[in-house]
């Protein structure tokens, strides 16, 4: 025991001594210094303090809170602008033709109108015969089925290619690892079950179908996405799911911000640009 306290006396000897590194080594966690190398001693001091200074900090758990009504908005039209343009390749000779018959049958029908108007004032026909007769006038029948034909044209086609690409789009997107459209993966969203576990691809393409009602309902499946605190849609609660967003508190990143502001800009240009038409329309028929 005289020995094992002489820590010098250790140091200095040689050898593959019982009381030297194997006998420090096998003391494990001892608290006396004495039986311990200078080697012992470092890899023990690493150990009690998790690896030295530059050890790695535990990661930090990633709180998911609902995506409100606005940030799901702004990924679900973000995703539609692909989808549409996709569904747009796919049926333009289509919309194209039920276009133009849409603009030739107006242009037929306004002129038509403008034409029978103008006669009865002239004639001093009373208004009530004047729509009678507008009522039975076969050409702006004829004009007006010209415009309801174009416009299903233009309009049916295009509305199930989105359809079916969208069904498609979002439910293989939830199925992923991205869990969730590319749109909802650009401004941080994900869809999971209720207890925020990944969806299987047939829950979301359950999630998909269930969407119809939200549509039915003229939005009103959508609008209860506003609600706190769960913020789900009408879907969402036929399906069992959420939708959920990374962060501690609930607010909208800025590209969403910035990419509904870009939508109000372009409502508002598209506005104009139709007034404009209308002018333009006017007074060629004048």
């Amino acid at each position: 025991m005289a020995r094992l306290r002489h820590r010098r006396h250790l140091l200095r000897r040689r050898g593959a001594h019982a009381a030297r590194r194997c006998f420090a080594i096998a003391a494990g966690a001892a608290d006396d210094r004495a039986v311990r190398t200078r080697h012992h001693r470092r890899a023990h001091g690493r150990a009690e303090t998790g690896g030295g200074v530059n050890a790695p900090a535990p990661a930090a758990a990633i709180t998911r809170v609902p995506g409100g009504f606005w940030h799901r908005y702004a990924a679900w039209s973000l995703d539609f602008v692909v989808i549409s343009m996709i569904a747009w390749f796919a049926t333009r000779a289509r919309v194209h033709a039920g276009l133009d018959a849409a603009l030739a049958g107006w242009q037929q029908l306004f002129g038509r109108a403008s034409q029978a108007m103008s006669d009865a004032l002239l004639s001093g026909r009373d208004l009530h015969s004047l729509s009678q007769a507008l009522m039975q006038d076969p050409a702006l029948r004829a004009a007006a089925g010209t415009v309801q034909d174009g416009i299903v044209q233009a309009t049916l086609p295009f509305a199930f290619a989105c359809a079916g690409i969208a069904l498609l789009w979002h439910a293989l997107g939830e199925a992923s690892p991205w869990q969730g459209s590319p749109g909802k993966r650009a401004f941080g969203l994900i869809a999971t079950d209720i207890d925020g576990n990944r969806l299987g691809f047939a829950r979301a393409f359950a999630r998909q179908l269930a969407g119809v009602a939200s549509w039915l309902t003229l939005n009103l499946g959508h609008l209860l996405a506003m609600l706190p605190p769960q913020h789900r849609a009408l879907h969402d609660y036929i399906a069992g799911t959420r939708v959920l967003r990374a962060g501690d508190v609930q607010r909208m990143p800025l590209p969403a911000k910035l990419w509904l502001w870009l939508q109000v800009l372009a409502g508002l240009a598209a506005l104009a640009w139709a007034f404009a038409r209308y002018l333009a329309l006017l007074a060629s028929i004048g």
